[in-house]
């Protein structure tokens, strides 16, 4: 999971990076992503370290619940876009929209990591 963190982390970082300088979007929201992903990568580093790995992938696991509780309207945006409907700025609908995805993709690896963890303690 802490590779996973570091590798999403960067992801992160550049989908922000190129929404701030790629689209053109001058307003700092579209550095939102970045802002999620340099904890998530420092998260995920301190996680390498045996000794800090459950509290550092809870730690990710609520960043990025958070993330995702944060970018699942551009979600559901993105779903009417698709269907035809007009967006105000198509551009950062779909990277609130990858985001989201990409963070519960993020839970529900770490929600099963959680378990198989618990599972293996116990037996």
């Amino acid at each position: 999971m802490p590779k996973f963190s570091i590798v999403l982390g960067i992801i992160f970082i550049v989908m922000g990076l190129y929404g701030y300088f790629g689209i053109s979007s001058e307003s700092i929201t579209a550095l939102i992503p970045t802002f999620f992903g340099i904890p998530l990568l420092v998260l995920g580093w301190i996680g390498l370290n045996e000794k800090y790995l459950k509290h550092a992938m809870h730690g990710a696991a609520v960043l990025t619940l958070i993330g995702f509780a944060g970018t699942v309207s551009g979600l559901i945006k993105f779903f009417k876009m698709l269907g035809g409907a007009e967006t105000a700025r198509p551009a950062a609908v779909t990277v609130q929209a990858i985001m989201a995805l990409l963070c519960l993709l993020f839970l529900i690896f770490a929600v099963k990591s959680f378990i198989d963890a618990r599972k293996n303690r116990a037996a």
